[in-house]
């Protein structure tokens, strides 16, 4: 797939086709533009033929806008495999949710994305095609993008996906290719502690979230079975780690599940797990799967939750839910559209 290549990449393909080598330049610049093969009026017939193969589909497949502005996009792939991700609009930018794999296998209880299991994972291209799509269904082009932030949160977990998502990482926050830094990319997973160490080590600066969700390993397992091969401990030995390397302060995603991590008690065991760490804790009151049996907590007890954690002097926030309404929101997203139409 041609989002796979950086320029240099496209310019050595173009070659091997017997082309100029500004040929491969153009090329580049119409992907970065999300452009369909028949849009690109700079190429000849017979080049588009010699590339139609290897150039990607650039499909949203439907959109979906909530009452609070979030955008919800479906994309459709060359082989018709289908992900989700959300646009979110924010005072300091634009955020979009990006997909890194077709389902997932990490089965976490209060999570749709993975309720078929892994269905395959996503290349570079294909999770960057996502940002390429949006920016222009945004009115964004590359000097002037409309996608500023980047979440890994959509669909699957980006660090089972390794090699992928961080060809990815490169690909996006080239100077040649859109360029959004590091800096504003987060990457979130639930715990792949080895990847994590990987991640540091490789000269990666991204954000890093970790799914936490209860305090103590026991809890975990039962809602996210990656708590059985990594415990809290080694997770938190390896978000140190990463902060040593990197400079950048990591992130703790506590979502509030009524009647199981929400109680006064809990916090008070989240605020000493976490004392003296460079962290943020971001709670997330549990947003509705219909095939899921757990119910979030309500506004009151978020509140007392939140509350207690700042008394501790921890540094934590409430997430903003947003598109809850068009099954946008944390742990919602789904190959929803390809199950109605099978």
């Amino acid at each position: 797939m041609l989002l796979d290549f950086d320029k240099n990449q496209t310019i050595e393909y173009v070659k091997q086709l017997g082309e100029p080598a500004f040929r491969g330049g153009q090329l580049f610049d119409a992907l970065l533009q999300a452009k369909n093969l028949e849009e690109i009026s700079n190429l000849s017939a017979s080049f588009k033929n010699k590339i139609a193969k290897d150039y990607p589909c650039f499909c949203i497949l439907r959109k979906l806008k909530s009452v609070d502005g979030t955008t919800k996009y479906i994309f459709r792939f060359s082989d018709g495999e289908i992900v989700e991700g959300v646009f979110m609009q924010y005072k300091y930018g634009n955020t979009l949710c990006v997909s890194t794999q077709v389902g997932c296998r990490m089965g976490c209880a209060f999570c749709a994305s993975g309720m078929n299991g892994l269905k395959r994972n996503l290349s570079a291209g294909e999770i960057l095609q996502q940002v390429l799509c949006v920016n222009r269904d945004q009115g964004g082009n590359v000097k002037n993008r409309k996608v500023t932030n980047i979440v890994l949160m959509g669909m699957g977990e980006p660090l089972d996906n390794y090699e992928n998502v961080t060809k990815f990482l490169k690909l996006v926050s080239s100077n040649e290719g859109i360029n959004i830094s590091q800096r504003n990319i987060t990457l979130s997973t639930c715990g792949l502690v080895p990847k994590i160490y990987q991640l540091a080590d490789d000269g990666f600066c991204v954000n890093l979230t970790i799914s936490l969700h209860s305090t103590s390993d026991e809890k975990r397992r039962k809602i996210m079975p990656i708590a059985k091969a990594y415990s809290i401990e080694q997770i938190i030995k390896a978000c140190k780690y990463y902060f040593e390397k990197t400079g950048r302060r990591f992130a703790f995603e506590y979502a509030l599940v009524a009647g199981e991590n929400d109680s006064l008690k809990d916090a008070d065991e989240l605020a000493s797990l976490l004392k003296g760490l460079p962290c943020l804790v971001n709670l997330i009151p549990l947003n509705y799967v219909k095939e899921k049996n757990l119910l979030g907590s309500d506004e009151k007890r978020v509140k007392l939750f939140l509350d207690r954690l700042l008394s501790c002097k921890i540094n934590a926030t409430k997430r903003r839910t947003m598109g809850a309404d068009i099954s946008g929101a944390c742990g919602q997203l789904r190959r929803q559209v390809m199950a109605e139409e099978s």
